[in-house]
Order: structure tokens, then sequence, then C-alpha cells
């Protein structure tokens, strides 16, 4: 059974938060996966090493990851050198409005999953017009409309299809072979 961990910082407004819970959501769709959904407050070494897959989402903060997410990487990092290779990866941020840098940091989230040999992935879908996770979910302050919040589920679903396939060789649930409309007919 693949797991799944969704591992977040957020800020006094719980944005980021309300996306882990989004990103958790659309992990679950997928059959056969256990999940954690845990801030950095919450989580451990013990639960980045239990995960198959992680989506790790951090507030935009001066246009890249909040230094407390910098920090909780940084202090642990010789603890999990190394027992991270090979997990597969991705993210998502909340940032103060469009434009603020929330592609970059979800660029930064996974050039530090990449750091620690973390597969990251980006998602092709669109889920609304001009909305897609290319790089990770990305909104600017809460996720409020319906295409906010399906970019955030369907990161997660697209991160469990994605440990459903490599750890648990579940070929039918391969992305390409998704039965759900992949959003294509709204790409600009």
């Amino acid at each position: 059974m693949a797991k799944i961990l969704v591992l977040y910082e957020s800020n006094n407004r719980g944005y980021t938060a309300e996306m882990a819970e989004l990103v958790r959501a659309g992990a679950e769709t997928v059959a056969g996966v256990e999940m954690r959904c845990l801030s950095i407050l919450q989580a451990s070494k013990a639960d980045l090493l239990w995960a198959d897959g992680i989506a790790v989402g951090s507030p935009t903060n001066l246009g890249g990851i909040s230094w407390r997410m910098k920090q909780w990487w940084d202090e642990l990092s010789f603890d999990v050198w190394g027992a991270l290779d090979g997990k597969i990866g991705c993210a998502f941020s909340s940032s103060g409005a469009w434009g603020g840098g929330g592609e970059h940091t979800c660029q930064a989230l996974t050039t530090l999953l990449m750091n620690f040999g973390v597969l990251v992935f980006g998602v092709t879908d669109y889920v609304g017009r001009k909305m897609a996770p290319h790089y990770g979910a990305v909104v600017a302050g809460s996720p409020r409309s319906a295409a906010e919040q399906e970019m955030c589920r369907r990161l997660g679903r697209r991160l469990a299809e994605w440990c459903a396939v490599f750890v648990d060789q579940r070929a039918e649930l391969h992305p390409a072979e998704a039965s759900y409309a992949r959003g294509i007919q709204h790409a600009p």
C-alpha cells in the first residue's frame, strides 16, 4: 500500500493548511493509499522515512520558501540524507497575490526535494481556464474557486497515482490511462 505524506507550513491565515487538506483529499481518491497530513510542527524524521510520496507545501514569503520550512529541512538534512532517495514528490504554495512567487516557491521546494534524491513531477492537466498545476499547485490567498481547489486535489491525486504505479506496480493507475477529464480542452 503506497504511503503519502502531505507536509506543510502555514502562516497565521492558514491558506497553505487549506491547500494541504485539498491535496490530501485528492490523494485519498486513489484506493489503497495510506495518508498522513502534517504540519512541520507535527512531523518528524519518522514521517519522512515512512512515506513513499511527499507533497510539500509552503507559503510564499518574499518570493520563496518560508524560513520555517527551510529551517525544518536544514535541521533534519543530515538525519535523512540518502534515506529519501527514490521517493516521489511534488509541491504547493499560497502567496499574497498572483505574481507573488508561488511557482518559484514550488520550484524551490522541488529543488530541495531533488537534493535528497526525491523524484519530482509536473502535472500537465488543466483544471480550469488558464489553471494548471504544471510546477505544483499555486493560489493567491485561500483556494476559493472550484479550479483552485481542483488544482490542489489533482496534485494530490497525481502523487497517489504515481506512487501506486511505482510502489505498488498498479499500471492501471498510470495517469495516461486516466478515465477522468484531463482538462486539455481548457488549454489556452
